[in-house]
């Protein structure tokens, strides 16, 4: 029996001393991939955003579009016009009154339809003039070009009987979107990010997969995983409200920090709500798993 003994527990200590260095790489390839995942929670909302939130032209005119109602937007949209046309006309003492009347009639126009119209066909024209410069790696500065509003300014003072009206020209009005040295920093990040569109996603949601069918406590590493893509949403809420900051003081000292502020809060009012809806889920995910067992537990005794 004693002779025995020793075959006997030899095969078994073999396998429990095999099983160690497998479990350990197993862990730690968990860990690493669940860590990766929360990584890319942030950069899947930024490439999905970048590719179909701003680098797709209908779809940033419709996110564009409601600031034609915007009061800031309307307001620097009337200073730019009538500063344009009054370059243009000279009336001597009543400088100061045909001003304060251009400025109505424009106020005025903000409030129609067919603002509505031109104010779109320029934020199409300024898409495909980022796009441009983004992909020729184009130097000038980007700008919203406001001719075609100046024009209907135009014909609506023309239409009213006001004397020079007919004689304004139409001139290319401009207000900056981006500065030239802006692009270069931008330019590479945005053609990554627009290049991974919603594949960046699917890569967490792989390795978080992933990461928990290689973990030997499962509802640990949900909970951890959940926990981290929520930090990491946060993470990404709070780069863009100092984005927003950083922003509105780089602007150039003739543009509305208001309008400029709407327009920077338009455009990202997707992406906020995409890192406000992962802070949620990731939470409630966490504690649901977090809960469950120990809701059983109660229900059983």
């Amino acid at each position: 029996m004693d002779s025995v003994a020793p075959y006997a527990v030899a095969p078994v200590a073999s396998r429990a001393a095999g099983a160690l260095p497998v479990g350990v790489p197993k862990t730690v390839l968990s860990a690493v991939l669940l860590v990766l995942a929360c990584l890319l929670v942030p950069l899947g909302a930024l490439s999905t955003w970048a590719k179909h939130g701003i680098g797709d032209r209908d779809s940033y005119v419709a996110t564009m579009a409601p600031l034609a109602s915007d009061d800031a937007v309307r307001t620097a949209v009337a200073d730019e016009v009538t500063g344009a046309v009054m370059k243009e006309i000279d009336v001597g003492p009543l400088q100061g009154t045909v001003e304060a009347f251009v400025r109505d009639a424009v106020r005025s126009f903000t409030h129609t339809a067919a603002y509505r119209t031109a104010w779109e066909a320029a934020n199409r024209a300024a898409h495909d003039a980022v796009r441009r410069a983004w992909s020729d790696d184009s130097d000038g500065a980007v700008t919203i070009d406001l001719a075609p509003i100046t024009e209907q300014i135009k014909r609506q003072l023309a239409d009213d009987g006001v004397p020079f009206a007919s004689k304004i020209p139409v001139r290319h009005t401009e207000i900056t979107v981006l500065q030239s040295t802006d692009l270069g920093r931008l330019r590479q990040s945005f053609h990554v990010l627009r290049a991974a569109g919603v594949w960046l996603a699917v890569a967490a949601a792989v390795l978080a997969v992933a990461g928990v069918l290689l973990a030997t406590r499962r509802r640990g590493a949900v909970i951890a995983t959940a926990l981290g893509a929520a930090v990491a949403a946060a993470a990404l809420a709070g780069a863009v409200a100092v984005g927003r900051a950083l922003t509105l003081d780089d602007l150039p000292s003739d543009i509305s920090r208001e309008a400029g502020g709407a327009v920077y809060d338009a455009l990202t009012a997707s992406l906020r709500t995409a890192a406000g809806v992962l802070v949620g889920v990731g939470v409630l995910v966490a504690l649901g798993v977090w809960l469950l067992p120990r809701l059983r537990g109660s229900a059983r005794r």
